[in-house]
């Protein structure tokens, strides 16, 4: 089903619709812990994960006019049951990863009042719902209202607040003040026997997670198949700018045991601000960060439940779930998704604190997707040779070589980070390893689980 009339978008509100879901002030607490290797593990993230997944994103969402998505592509490759199994990862993996950026919302809000409500779990869960379901009534306007609210929100509540911050933080290196963090040519490279280094990848890779998510909407905009590329590589390039700097920003303010991975953003802030007497600066910071947050929220609201709906077409999901509103949005799937989350977002209840909640959650998420992307890495490499006669606007450097180089790159960096994924990090309560172990495994089944049903579903409307 391809839309009558397609949105005009730029270049740059893709480029910012993009970064905006990926360049995520939020992360920034959780990759400034591990101190003098976050260098060695964004540059090594960027070349095996990033880079991969934006070179082999421009080239899948140049090839096809009409279809866009993992969904489309790994069913191009692999056929639809394994198509349905990688959008289902994409959409699922949003299902946990929700409560994690919308708690950060929360602990940042919390600096307006009181800052210790940020360690308050009613609060938290409370602000979480209210939040969630006021932007999915934002999303159900449509993707031009949502694309003009999300570039806004990138320019004034993300690249404006991680500008800040890199500004301050080269006034400090510069003024001589005390720095937590002193990386030398012998500490630069991590200790690859220590766990503790391996865990740094989750946290850097989840940095990077969700290059290929606007290319869903491909059939929507004008122009799609030149306009992507473009627009991938802006992104990639403001990514890993700010990301880096922005990490390194706090590692060297804020000593490690005092990083708090909901408020540590606003930590890093009122450091700076007070130790400039610009505290009056505090609530604009606030502001602006939380316009950035749920900038980011929009593009993975939407775009994982529009791939959803490209499954739901083909049968794998019931009649009702396939109906879109006069926006061309799934609204019906849009409010299942509320409904969900509502129910996720309870686990800030069962674990002993915020902290151990949230890298929880966001390790299991990361878990998912990785599993999402090795099978998009391996249908670039099929796609290649299936469809070798196949017109493309954009084709990764190096031919066969270079192809199968990039997507090597990506299939080892997320075998990686799956397999670590399993260890939790030292410093984090999680109420002990077996409790993590158990509830990080039952997490991943019942998230997998309902695809079993999905396939019966299909088979029987099939007889």
């Amino acid at each position: 089903m391809i839309p009558k009339t397609k949105t005009t978008l730029t270049v740059f509100a893709l480029a910012m619709l993009i970064t905006v879901s990926i360049d995520s002030i939020r992360n920034l607490p959780a990759t400034a812990l591990f101190g003098n290797a976050l260098i060695f593990f964004f540059i090594a993230a960027a070349i095996g994960f990033l880079i991969p997944t934006a070179l082999v994103s421009a080239e899948l969402s140049s090839t096809w006019i009409n279809e866009g998505g993992i969904y489309h592509w790994v069913r191009m490759a692999f056929g639809e049951k394994v198509a349905f199994l990688a959008v289902w990862l994409q959409w699922v993996n949003t299902m946990v990863w929700y409560p994690t950026i919308l708690s950060f919302i929360a602990g940042t809000a919390s600096f307006l009042f009181d800052p210790e409500l940020a360690q308050n779990k009613v609060y938290l869960v409370s602000i979480i719902l209210s939040l969630f379901w006021l932007l999915t009534i934002l999303n159900l306007k449509g993707l031009k209202t949502s694309a003009r609210f999300a570039s806004f929100c990138a320019v004034v509540g993300m690249l404006m607040p991680m500008g800040v911050i890199i500004l301050l933080f080269l006034l400090w290196l510069l003024g001589g003040k005390p720095l937590q963090l002193h990386i030398t040519v012998h500490n630069f490279l991590p200790h690859f026997n220590q766990m503790e280094s391996w865990i740094s990848i989750t946290a850097i890779v989840t940095s990077f997670l969700g290059m290929e998510l606007a290319t869903v909407h491909i059939r929507s905009i004008k122009g799609a198949q030149r306009k992507f590329p473009r627009a991938l590589f802006i992104s990639v390039i403001i990514i890993a700018t700010t990301m880096i700097m922005g990490s390194l920003a706090i590692a060297f303010v804020l000593p490690p045991k005092q990083i708090n991975l909901v408020k540590g953003v606003m930590q890093i802030f009122v450091n700076f601000f007070r130790a400039y007497h610009l505290s009056f600066m505090i609530p604009v910071s606030v502001v602006m960060l939380l316009l950035g947050s749920i900038g980011g929220m929009i593009n993975w609201m939407i775009s994982p439940v529009k791939g959803l709906m490209q499954a739901a077409e083909r049968g794998y999901l019931p009649r009702y779930f396939q109906k879109e509103n006069k926006h061309g949005v799934p609204g019906h799937l849009l409010i299942i998704q509320a409904f969900l989350v509502s129910l996720i977002c309870m686990v800030f209840l069962l674990m002993p604190t915020v902290n151990s909640s949230y890298w929880l959650l966001t390790d299991l998420s990361t878990e998912l997707y990785m599993l999402m992307y090795i099978l998009m890495f391996f249908s670039a490499l099929v796609i290649h040779y299936k469809f070798r006669d196949h017109v493309k606007l954009f084709v990764i450097p190096g031919g066969t070589c270079g192809k199968w180089l990039t997507c090597v790159a990506g299939i080892l960096a997320c075998c990686i980070t799956f397999v670590v994924g399993f260890f939790p990090p030292e410093g984090i309560e999680v109420g002990g390893s077996i409790q993590y172990s158990l509830l990080f495994t039952a997490g991943i089944f019942i998230m997998l689980l309902p695809i079993l049903f999905f396939y019966g579903y299909r088979k029987l409307k099939d007889l």
